[in-house]
C-alpha cells in the first residue's frame, strides 16, 4: 500500500480536532484526539509536546481570530476598546475552551506578540509601567468572563416559592421588559459586556489622566 497523499497527522489537524472535542465536551485527551483522527496516540506525540502542546495549539487557533490591526488604531482608547471587542468575539466562538486555556501559562508566540503590542500601546499612551499589566488583566477578566457568559444556561436564576425573592424577580422582569424577542443568553451577555466595558474604559482614562487610583498601586 502506498502512503496517503494527505498525511493523517499534522499540527493543523490536531488543533482542529482537539478544538472540535473541546467545543463538544469542554475538555479533551490525547487518546481522544488520536482516535478521532484514526491514528495511534503515540503518533500524536511526534507532532506536539503532549497535552500541554495541544493546549497551546488551541490557544493559537482561538486567538488567531483576534484582529491585531485594532491595536494600530488611534487614539489609544479607540484601539484598546476595539481590541477588547475583537478579543471577546474570538473567544465567544469557543467559550468551552476558556477554562482549559486559563489553566496553563501563555507560551504561544503569536499570542505573546499581541500582548507585546497591547503593552506598547499603553506605554506609548503614557500609562505608568506598573499600571499596564493590572489594566490588561482586568480587561482580560472582563472579556473572558463575558465570553463564558455566552455558554451559561438561558436562565441563570430559577426562582422558587420556597425561597421568595420578590426584589430579584422585579429586577429580572425589568431587565427583560420590552425585549421579549431578544431576552436570550446572547442579549444578556452583550448588555452586561457593554456595562463592564464602559466602566473599564472610563477608569482607564482616569488612570492615564491622573485622576484615578493607579492600578499598580501608584
Amino acid at each position: 500500500m502506498g502512503r496517503p497523499r494527505t498525511p493523517l497527522l499534522d499540527r493543523e489537524r490536531i488543533a482542529t480536532t482537539a478544538l472540535e472535542i473541546v467545543d463538544e465536551r469542554g475538555d479533551f485527551s490525547v487518546p481522544q484526539v488520536a482516535k478521532r483522527l484514526g491514528a495511534q496516540t503515540g503518533s500524536v506525540y511526534h507532532h506536539v509536546e503532549g497535552r500541554d502542546g495541544i493546549v497551546e495549539l488551541l490557544r493559537e487557533r482561538v486567538s488567531a481570530a483576534i484582529d491585531p490591526a485594532t491595536l494600530d488604531l488611534r487614539p489609544w482608547d479607540t484601539a484598546l476598546e476595539a481590541w477588547a471587542r475583537s478579543y471577546r468575539a474570538a473567544f465567544a466562538a469557543h467559550p468551552k475552551a476558556i477554562p482549559l486555556l486559563m489553566t496553563s501559562p501563555v507560551r504561544a508566540p503569536r499570542v505573546l506578540e499581541q500582548y507585546e503590542r497591547a503593552v506598547t500601546l499603553l506605554l506609548d499612551a503614557g500609562f505608568a509601567p506598573a499600571d499596564v499589566i493590572p489594566l490588561l488583566t482586568a480587561l482580560e477578566n472582563l472579556v473572558l468572563g463575558s465570553a463564558l457568559d455566552l455558554a451559561a444556561p438561558e436562565t441563570m436564576w430559577e426562582l422558587t416559592a420556597s425561597s421568595p425573592t420578590p426584589r430579584l424577580a422585579e429586577a429580572l422582569s425589568a431587565a427583560n421588559e420590552g425585549r421579549a424577542d431578544r431576552a436570550d443568553r446572547a442579549d444578556r451577555a452583550d448588555r452586561a459586556f457593554e456595562v463592564g466595558l464602559t466602566g473599564f474604559m472610563k477608569h482607564a482614562r482616569d488612570v492615564r489622566a491622573g485622576t484615578g487610583q493607579g492600578l499598580g498601586g501608584t
